[in-house]
């Protein structure tokens, strides 16, 4: 715990503020998709399984808003939008992998509310 008490009270504020944008309800998701190459709003919406389109569009308007994600016009006939990661934006992916391990060895059903946490092997021998 002594390590906590070293962060001060602004980043504990910049902390806050980069969990409550990425753990909106479909946001992690939409990252995910950028990371592993969908550009297109389409693309996003495929990978993406139950997310409208008018609640995509705003998620993205907020993830471009917070710094985290580009949306690029290329100017062809039609002309067509690419959304694709910041610096940041990619960056925050190192940030999440730690997340998605924790999330990989405690995600259990919801009826084993006492279940003992997966290993790493537990995970790799899961069908995917």
């Amino acid at each position: 715990m002594e390590q906590w008490q070293t962060i001060d009270d602004e980043a504990c504020l910049g902390a806050i503020e980069v969990i409550e944008a990425v753990g909106k309800r479909w946001n992690g998701g939409i990252l995910l998709a950028l990371a592993r190459g969908a550009e297109r709003f389409s693309d996003i919406m495929a990978v993406v399984r139950g997310l409208s389109s008018r609640l995509l569009a705003v998620r993205l308007r907020e993830l471009e808003h917070a710094g985290l994600v580009d949306r690029v016009v290329v100017h062809t006939m039609p002309v067509s939008v690419r959304y694709q990661l910041t610096a940041q934006g990619r960056d925050l992916l190192g940030a999440l992998q730690p997340i998605a391990g924790y999330a990989a060895r405690w995600r259990v059903a919801p009826t084993h509310p006492d279940a003992a946490p997966r290993t790493d092997a537990d995970v790799a021998s899961e069908p995917r």
